[in-house]
């Protein structure tokens, strides 16, 4: 599997919403301490009240699996140190797609990144301004149109994702057009 992969994570019914400022701010200083680890790394992700999109790399099933299961891992505990509680987090395995193409990797991308905007959309409508999600590594991603980069202020020390090293995530992609954060995911591009 030398492809970039687009993994869900689900967190059980009784989780607080993974979308509140003291947990986000959890799982950006443990994500940062696991985003490259040999043969697994995570490149972009979103949370959201219930589940937490991510793309990741990973050479061969075997890394995903064990990267999988760290970052579930740090997740849970994450979750278990804000909310002062203990217990299961995960509400079961993680559901993952490799991405095989440039097309795929650019939809997955911003279905990642804007993944509170389309659900936003859903609920209440498409909102009128559109802004980066605090809950997501959107502030890191080099692919946005050049209005939107032009906007972005550098916002101080590292990253905690990875840097993609496929073809796809890095390069192919852009074939299809840079990201423009006004879209919903799901939309034809």
């Amino acid at each position: 599997m030398n492809c970039p992969v687009h993994v869900t994570l689900r967190v059980r019914p009784d989780v607080p919403s993974l979308r509140g400022g003291a947990l986000v701010h959890e799982w950006r200083r443990s994500l940062a301490e696991a985003k490259e680890r040999g043969s697994f790394r995570v490149t972009h992700y979103s949370l959201q009240g219930d589940h937490a999109h991510m793309i990741v790399e990973a050479h061969g099933k075997e890394a995903l699996a064990r990267g999988m299961m760290s970052i579930g891992a740090r997740l849970a505990r994450a979750v278990n140190r804000v909310g002062r509680r203990s217990g299961p987090v995960l509400d079961g395995r993680y559901h993952h797609r490799s991405l095989r193409s440039p097309r795929e990797v650019r939809r997955a991308l911003a279905y990642v990144l804007l993944n509170a905007r389309r659900h936003l959309a859903k609920s209440r409508g498409v909102s009128a301004t559109a802004h980066l999600d605090g809950a997501s590594s959107a502030r890191w991603f080099d692919g946005w149109r050049p209005e939107v980069s032009s906007r972005l202020q550098n916002s101080g020390g590292a990253p905690e994702v990875a840097r993609p090293r496929t073809w796809l995530l890095r390069i192919g992609w852009r074939r299809h057009g840079l990201v423009d954060p006004s879209e919903v995911p799901g939309e034809r591009v």
